[in-house]
């Protein structure tokens, strides 16, 4: 059952009694001023049973632990400890000091109903709504967004293909012994597969020469058999349970990573089977966490895992969507979404998208134009092995006509299906053209590939020389600042397993990325400061006279200069009632 705040503050809560132990301007003292504003009790209620059990630790109060233990990168554990003891958390959650509000499994059982009901959004969501409270998305403004992504590491072990399968081996095992009702070592033993649960690496126990290419195979071999015929024992269990019965599911699943491992790595010959040469498409390096991909950013820069993808304010900084890729997803794949997602988020229509050159492709472009949107990125740029590039062609696609470097027109457009098109040069024109060393490779003419979207493409090409497209290229520089924000606060690391929950990791970075930008130009402490002067003010209309008060010194603070002047502001213009004699 739902379990509520009081909206009332206490006299003994910690923000109460020792907010200037804390700090007034720091994000301890802005969650404390945010109590019941920023997260809301009634707002997690689709979290909780409406009637049974007793009431829950208040998910306002969760959520804000949550948030503190992204800023903190503290541990579960961690977590739990400084809500039992350290005072800042105190402030920040509106706790009294000898209050331990929640035991550790709570705070993981709460992030795990977050991710389960996919409320990973949840959260971040509410930094928006104070970010728009405070006037940063009002209704009229139109959004300028930056897009741009950066790589994640995943949480599962990335091992090679011996490894590999078998990890994939001793899943399959843990799958069969719990439906015999076995331990998983005494099934491995019985059928012959104790090496696999001996050690943890099989590879580092074979005791065979790895220079020695006949051994390597032959231990391989022996792998693969071990993983057929466990993949048939599966396969006879399986048709002695109820079909998509949640004992079956857990077979096909074990059953299902180990037979991808062996497509994907093993290649079967005549001769006994062998390691596939190259990488294959799309290849699960990992079983503890099978959506991990290989991906790169760059030629040399290469990772293990998942990409985040963020959108930008690029006015106030703040972070208005975030996505989290498969680690071989390009760049520019989810794009469109976290912009309409933006717009859903912030209630602000967004005017332009910038991009770096990861979405100027065709295909993008094409995307944002049928959707009515400006997306301004650099288009990638074209090369040619040394040879003159497309670029160098001024291609006339009103009058169907390409001309070359050294002037020569051709009309000879070929289209295809694609929507695509390639013009041709005539072979003797070719031939009798002095740049032909720089422009032609084989013996014929030359070829210009027409894209499907010329037309943007050429568009943008323009765009690129302006001094507006300069601008846009230094306020793209702000996603780049925010996914470092991003990385200071874990991001680059997986904490978890899954795309799930990495995208509820990712959610709480930008949340704290967001909330810290707010904190630091918001003035958090100017209500309590308020409250603190006005009280100064009525004490020193009752007890003191105008003159009384203490005149300003050079060395006070300009907290206190401020005080004080207000205090004399209040003192004179308040007509309160006079006090009773010898009160």
């Amino acid at each position: 059952m739902l379990g509520q705040r009081s909206r009332q503050k206490g006299l003994f809560e910690a923000d109460t009694q020792f907010l200037d132990f804390v700090g007034r301007d720091s994000f301890y003292a802005f969650l404390a001023a945010q109590r019941g504003q920023l997260f809301r009790d009634e707002d997690f209620a689709g979290l909780y049973n409406a009637s049974w059990g007793r009431p829950s630790v208040p998910p306002s109060l969760l959520a804000t632990a949550l948030v503190l233990q992204t800023y903190d990168s503290a541990s579960d554990e961690e977590a739990r400890q400084r809500a039992c003891y350290d005072l800042r958390w105190k402030v920040a959650l509106g706790i009294e000091l000898d209050t331990r509000p929640f035991a550790k499994s709570t705070l993981q059982e709460f992030r795990a109903q977050l991710v389960l009901h996919e409320e990973q959004q949840a959260i971040f969501q509410r930094s928006l709504e104070l970010a728009r409270r405070k006037g940063h998305f009002k209704g009229a403004r139109k959004l300028k967004l930056a897009l741009d992504t950066t790589n994640i590491l995943g949480r599962g072990a990335v091992k090679d293909t011996y490894n590999l399968l078998a990890d994939g081996i001793v899943l399959v095992l843990r799958a069969l012994a719990w439906q015999a009702g076995l331990e998983p070592a005494a099934y491995a033993e019985a059928g012959g597969y104790g090496r696999y649960l001996d050690g943890p690496s099989l590879k580092g126990q074979a005791e065979i020469e790895w220079d020695d290419a006949a051994q390597r195979r032959a231990f391989l071999a022996g792998i693969v058999t071990d993983a057929d015929r466990l993949l048939e024992e599966v396969r006879v269990a399986r048709g002695q349970l109820e079909e998509d019965s949640p004992e079956d599911r857990r077979l096909a699943d074990a059953a299902g990573l180990l037979s991808r491992v062996l497509h994907q790595d093993i290649e079967r010959r005549e001769d006994g089977p062998d390691l596939r040469d190259g990488v294959a498409r799309d290849r699960m390096p990992s079983v503890h966490d099978p959506e991990m991909r290989h991906g790169r950013k760059s030629k040399a820069k290469r990772f293990d895992g998942h990409k985040l993808q963020l959108a930008v304010d690029t006015d106030s900084q703040l972070i208005t969507a975030v996505a989290v890729l498969a680690g071989n997803a390009p760049d520019r794949e989810q794009a469109l979404r976290v912009v309409e997602e933006s717009e859903a988020l912030t209630g602000c229509a967004v005017e332009a998208t910038l991009g770096d050159t990861a979405y100027g492709d065709g295909a993008t472009r094409q995307q944002f134009a049928d959707a009515g949107r400006t997306l301004i990125a650099k288009v990638p740029p074209a090369s040619n092995q040394g040879y003159f590039p497309k670029t160098a062609f001024a291609i006339d696609l009103e009058a169907q006509t390409c001309r070359c470097p050294s002037g020569q027109v051709s009309r000879d457009l070929r289209p295809r299906a694609q929507g695509d098109g390639i013009f041709r040069f005539a072979a003797a024109v070719c031939a009798a053209c002095p740049l032909r060393p720089q422009c032609v490779r084989g013996r014929g003419g030359r070829s210009v590939q027409l894209h499907a979207q010329e037309a943007l493409l050429q568009a943008a090409r323009a765009f690129q020389s302006s001094a507006a497209f300069r601008a846009s290229q230094t306020l793209r520089q702000t996603a780049e600042h925010r996914l470092a924000r991003l990385v200071q606060l874990g991001i680059r690391q997986a904490r978890y397993r899954g795309t799930a929950k990495t995208l509820f990791q990712a959610f709480m970075a930008a949340t704290v990325a967001n909330l810290t930008l707010l904190a630091a130009g918001s003035g958090a402490d100017l209500p309590l400061f308020a409250l603190g002067a006005c009280l100064i003010a009525l004490l020193v209309r009752h007890l003191w006279r105008p003159g009384d008060i203490p005149p300003l010194r050079a060395s006070d603070t300009a907290r206190e200069r401020a005080s004080r002047s207000l205090a004399c502001e209040t003192a004179t213009s308040l007509k309160l009632a006079p006090s009773r004699p010898g009160f």
